[in-house]
């Protein structure tokens, strides 16, 4: 079934497979999804929606949950804007939908936890739980932390931890500059990154500190100008869609001779914006990539592309996976769809990922993951099997961070039903 882009509403009814002799009633499960489908990221909300499509039903052709339940998807344009993505959420509330994901921006992502904790006050017998797949601010899992919130991503602080790290080991740089989004997300790297560098590396200066606005810039030559005329070495950036493929861009277009320390170079159109240019010099953070390597994750990486031959992109969101796992794993624990029983065992969940064991954290609902750091290489070094978004480049990994280690202090003080 070919995937249709900048839909409003698109719906996935997959394959119901039933066990033979089950008195198990038959029922579809509704998994909302909420996320940019138009606008300057909808690329990177279709390629979301595809990969939550897939393991769903990766999920329904093995049979489901609770002996033959199947799910489906809704998918919803929340345009990466929280009122928009307000108005979606109702609608699936309207809908008794349960379980909701959603991961592009972390203004989204708060508007929608303080939705799903007054709507299930308000409303007990219909609540919902908020499955976070990649909004990574801080404060989601600490002093806004909720009981039905729960984030499949690693946190900014988390991912910082590794990238400061990688930052640390490297004697030759010497000014860093950030540019960031101006919203809740941006902040909060740029504090991490200041937090970190001064812990680790203090004889490196902070050059610059830019925020711009989310989606809005179309030329990004002036801030490069001002990169250049600071004298970096590294930019550090969480830019991510459109923002981080023409921040690239225009650096390649002006000859600025600087290392890119990125949360997401790897998503959906930016390895196209890099292109060789990004060769041995853009780097990335992420709990996974496409060279992780093993029979495992070259499955996945496979299955992605065997279920959409047609699109110019690789799967990104793994923690849709694991998200999706964890959920199916909860539900047959609980014995029914109860968002409270399923919340309860969710919160305990522990899952074996293609990257070995990830779990929950029960104090604050963070997935534990390994982080891995990434330089793109040039197809066929060892270590890069995959090229991505047909480049002729892909990631290899510089150094992996345990799950065990990227585990820090938590403010969550959680009230629970």
């Amino acid at each position: 079934m070919r995937f249709i882009s900048r839909v409003l509403v698109t719906s996935l009814v997959a394959t119901s497979l039933f066990l033979s002799g089950c008195n198990q009633s038959q029922e579809t499960i509704k998994i909302g999804w909420i996320d940019p489908l138009s606008g300057p990221f909808a690329n990177v909300g279709e390629n979301g929606l595809r990969s939550l499509e897939l393991f769903v039903e990766q999920i329904n052709e093995r049979g489901g949950v609770l002996g033959g339940a199947t799910f489906e998807v809704i998918g919803l344009d929340g345009k990466a804007n929280p009122q928009e993505s307000l108005i979606a959420f109702r609608k699936l509330a309207d809908q008794n939908v349960k379980f909701i994901f959603q991961g592009n921006s972390s203004a989204v992502a708060g508007a929608l936890t303080d939705a799903v904790a007054k709507h299930n006050e308000r409303n007990p017998d219909s609540a919902m739980i908020f499955m976070n797949y990649a909004a990574v601010d801080p404060a989601l899992t600490n002093e806004r932390c909720n009981f039905w919130h729960f984030r499949f991503d690693a946190d900014i602080d988390m991912k910082m931890l590794a990238l400061s790290g990688a930052i640390a080991a490297d004697p030759s740089i010497e000014k860093v500059y950030l540019i960031n989004q101006d919203y809740s997300f941006g902040h909060a790297v740029s504090k991490a990154a200041k937090t970190m560098l001064a812990e680790k590396r203090p004889d490196v200066q902070i050059v610059g500190d830019d925020l711009h606005p989310l989606g809005k810039v179309k030329d990004f030559a002036p801030y490069i100008a001002k990169i250049r005329a600071t004298g970096a070495d590294s930019v550090i950036t969480a830019n991510w869609g459109a923002d981080l493929a023409l921040l690239v861009k225009a650096a390649k277009d002006s000859g600025v001779d600087v290392d890119f320390y990125t949360y997401y170079a790897g998503l959906a159109g930016g390895p196209t914006a890099i292109g060789e240019a990004g060769i041995d010099r853009v780097k990335q953070v992420g709990q996974w990539h496409v060279n992780v390597g093993g029979a495992k994750s070259d499955a996945v990486v496979e299955s992605y592309r065997g279920r959409y031959p047609e699109n110019n992109d690789d799967l990104f969101f793994i923690t849709l996976k694991y998200g999706m796992e964890l959920l199916a794993q909860s539900i047959d624990k609980a014995g029914s769809t109860d968002a409270l029983s399923v919340a309860r065992e969710l919160e305990q969940g522990r899952y074996e990922a293609v990257t070995g064991e990830v779990w929950i954290r029960p104090d604050n609902h963070q997935l534990m993951q390994p982080l891995y750091v990434s330089t793109f290489k040039k197809t066929g070094e060892e270590g890069v099997r995959y090229e991505v978004e047909s480049t002729g480049t892909g990631p290899k990994t510089d150094f992996v961070v345990s799950a065990e280690d990227t585990t820090l202090p938590t403010t969550c003080n959680m009230d629970r039903p």
